[in-house]
């Protein structure tokens, strides 16, 4: 018994975000349905099939969305995760690069032949809208759009393309920053390693000691009585 609630229970806690996101995207479907009711009488028939179709169709993405929307808030945090732990070493690629005589676009173009794959790939996105006649800094800029972990990095780079001043102590400060953000992502994780073994511990582990030990002894002792 105690195990089919503990069941219950958990299915609840994993149900619950569905269920808020269907009703918030339910009231669109909704109000659309009731629009075409309106007019129906008023229209052809084949237009009245149509919008109920148009309804239909609303509501399988509503539904369809909401599935898919903490798939795909997970991927955007996974990715976003391993630009923030790739960047330190990207950004020391184009230090030595800037420093060894490259400039800002070369040191992107060696950058982006060594980096890391996530890094990597944005430097390439970078590359490819220049190859296709974008400016260096509209192109970083462009970039830095969709990901805006790269603003300060398309910052410092579009100044010492535009202006010729050193890009080199620029680029190692932000190194510095992104190594020490890191650091303090690791340490904000660590914090939170006990309360996420909380829950598996309280509702998981003691129900099973309780269960293999506590439960066998009392059965014994009152089938004795």
């Amino acid at each position: 018994m105690v195990t089919f609630v503990l069941a219950l229970a958990w299915a609840g806690l994993l149900a619950a975000p569905f269920v808020v996101r269907a009703r918030r995207a339910a009231p669109a479907a909704r109000a659309l349905s009731l629009g075409s009711a309106t007019v129906a009488p008023s229209v052809h028939s084949s237009r009245w099939r149509s919008r109920l179709d148009d309804a239909a169709r609303l509501r399988e993405v509503a539904v369809v969305r909401v599935f898919l929307a903490p798939f795909a808030h997970r991927r955007a945090a996974a990715a976003d995760a391993a630009l923030a732990r790739e960047l330190p070493v990207a950004v020391d690629l184009l230090g030595v690069a800037v420093g060894a005589g490259c400039t800002p676009y070369l040191a992107v173009e060696v950058a982006a032949r060594w980096s890391p794959p996530t890094v990597a790939a944005s430097l390439d996105a970078v590359l490819r809208a220049c190859a296709l006649g974008a400016g260096f800094g509209a192109a970083w800029h462009g970039v830095a759009r969709s990901l805006p972990r790269l603003e300060p990095l398309a910052e410092a780079l579009e100044t010492g393309d535009r202006t010729g001043a050193p890009v080199g102590p620029a680029l190692a400060r932000l190194a510095a920053e992104e190594r020490a953000a890191a650091r303090r992502r690791v340490e904000s994780q660590a914090r939170r390693v006990p309360v996420k073994l909380l829950f598996p511990l309280v509702f998981l582990v003691l129900p099973a000691f309780v269960l293999l030990t506590v439960v066998p002894g009392l059965a014994a002792g009152l089938s004795r009585l």
